[in-house]
């Protein structure tokens, strides 16, 4: 899709009636042939537009498709993410792809989606489910001016944003699981997978791998889960417009990402800790070692958990499976 089909989808979802193709023809700067030609387009892609002699175009109603054009008309000029979008209907793995484009000199901001993908994974390279029209599977590439190890704290800017997102287009309220996950009660509706490139003193770039579970019916998610899981539909009662949904995550996750260049991690970290479902109370976690236990207690500026010990003491763990009490 180009930019003339992505802007006369934007005029016709602004305006609240007909738009003649004279309009279109001016405030593009193309001929009315040129206008039309876009308005098949658009058709074809499921966009109902009727047209009207003497009056112009009108748009009815359009499929929640998560292509260019559709995001490319809700998401305002300026925003630093999703100043370049690769959609695809299928992929292996939206990870894979923006890890490629990364090291390709993709541009901060450039976002992969898919439809679908036949590999996607989680932590710990535990399979996630990724059927097609029900969810989004995205991927966010970002160059921060970091130390590797630093790089972590984007996974919690990223829960933070998604957490935003979700009471925003839904009103629900979620928890978030360290060290990525996204749960309404006691059920994952979303997860985070972040991957980096770094040399030794700088990152060179950090890949938000980012899934939610949106539309998603009971019979579409797999048996044996390790944990229940559910979608935004399921907990609410209601479609939610995928379109929608992702934009307003753009908009969180490029706010978010100024103001931690701006101010740091402690806003991040001090926003986690008051969605965090854990704070406080007792949890155990499978290191794979052996199982710690203590009250949680928060996580440092590595984003590493904090586990109160019987002396009072805190331990670090970097990594592995919260159970909360």
């Amino acid at each position: 899709m180009n930019d003339r089909t992505c802007a006369i989808l934007r005029l016709l979802r602004e305006s609240n009636d007909y738009l003649s193709g004279s309009r279109l023809s001016r405030e593009l700067g193309i001929t009315r042939a040129a206008v039309w030609k876009q308005i098949a387009v658009l058709r074809e892609e499921g966009h109902r537009i009727e047209a009207t002699p003497s009056r112009g175009y009108r748009l009815l109603s359009s499929p929640d498709l998560l292509d260019e054009p559709s995001l490319r008309s809700l998401l305002p000029t300026g925003c630093l993410v999703g100043r370049r979008l690769v959609c695809a209907a299928a992929t292996s793995s939206t990870n894979s792809d923006a890890f490629r484009l990364a090291e390709e000199g993709a541009p901060e901001g450039t976002v992969v989606l898919a439809d679908s993908q036949s590999g996607g994974k989680g932590r710990l390279g535990r399979r996630w489910e990724s059927p097609a029209g029900v969810n989004l599977y995205c991927s966010v590439i970002l160059r921060p001016p970091l130390l590797p190890h630093e790089a972590s704290q984007l996974t919690f800017l990223s829960a933070v944003a998604v957490a935003r997102t979700i009471e925003a287009v839904t009103g629900l309220h979620p928890g978030i699981k360290w060290p990525n996950d996204l749960l309404l009660g006691e059920r994952k509706v979303a997860g985070l997978l972040n991957e980096m490139s770094a040399e030794t003193d700088r990152v060179g770039f950090v890949i938000l791998g980012i899934g939610v579970n949106i539309n998603m019916q009971a019979h579409q998610f797999p048996d044996g889960l390790r944990h229940p899981a559910t979608s935004l539909l399921l907990a609410s009662g209601t479609t939610v417009s995928r379109s929608v949904f992702t934009v307003r995550l753009f908009q969180e996750l490029a706010a978010g990402y100024e103001r931690f260049l701006r101010e740091g991690f402690d806003p991040v970290r001090e926003e986690w800790a008051g969605r965090s479902t854990a704070f406080g109370r007792e949890v155990a976690v499978d290191t794979g070692a052996g199982i710690l236990r203590g009250p949680f207690s928060g996580i440092d500026r590595d984003g590493a958990l904090l586990l109160q010990r019987p002396d009072g003491s805190l331990e670090r763990v970097l990594s592995g499976d919260v159970t909360v009490y």
